[in-house]
């Protein structure tokens, strides 16, 4: 695991409420897909929202225990919560197009590629006695651009709005990282958490108009 680098109580306090903001959000998010799911879908269609929302009120919650927390060994704690929780959330963002859009070979595929390459990571995290920022960036990104070897199934299977939402999100997560990098500029870390909220609304968007159904009569 890295060592903390402090912030200052302002930048602390801007980091917990952006993503105490998203873990709220995440919670809301995850009842509404789920009543829509049961009430229009099928037995794919709940499983994938459930670990969709599931993976994102994770990844809020971890952060915002992380950022909100003073007492060093608890705050190490939920440091690598956090860094592990963003695995997760890569590999549940791919959770509903494997299982609903894509099903069939190149589904159950990507699933099994997805979330193996997700528990690596979490291990990793987890073990680290000292962790590799630039070895953890490299995962998250080359999981979170992985989706470009499905692209061809991917255009057959998700309507192009859907696709342009996913590509959005994937810039804003990646764009974030700029500021997530950049030490040296104040309150850079909370800057990074507006990229990742905007790229986790985006990707939220795609999945509940163009994963889950909508019936002719809503």
């Amino acid at each position: 695991m890295s060592k903390h680098k402090p912030y200052s109580l302002a930048e602390e306090i801007a980091h917990a409420l952006t993503h105490g903001v998203g873990a709220i959000a995440a919670i809301v998010g995850l009842v509404f897909m789920l009543v829509w799911a049961v009430s229009y879908g099928d037995t794919f269609h709940v499983v994938s929202a459930g670990i969709y929302g599931a993976s994102l009120i994770l990844l809020y919650l971890a952060s915002t225990l992380y950022h909100a927390f003073p007492w060093p060994r608890i705050k190490a704690f939920f440091q690598q919560m956090d860094h592990a929780a963003i695995y997760v959330l890569i590999a549940g963002t791919y959770t509903p197009f494997a299982l609903v859009n894509l099903r069939g070979a190149w589904g159950w595929t990507l699933l099994a590629v997805v979330w193996s390459i997700a528990l690596i990571g979490v291990i990793m995290e987890v073990a680290m006695k000292e962790r590799k920022k630039w070895l953890s960036l490299s995962l998250y990104l080359g999981l979170g651009w992985m989706a470009l070897v499905v692209i061809q199934p991917m255009l057959e299977t998700v309507e192009a709005g859907g696709l342009w939402l996913l590509l959005a999100g994937g810039l804003a997560y990646t764009f974030g990282v700029i500021f997530y990098v950049w030490k040296s500029l104040r309150f850079h870390h909370a800057i990074w958490h507006v990229f990742v909220l905007a790229g986790s609304v985006l990707h939220f968007f795609s999945v509940f108009y163009f994963v889950l159904p909508h019936p002719d009569v809503i």
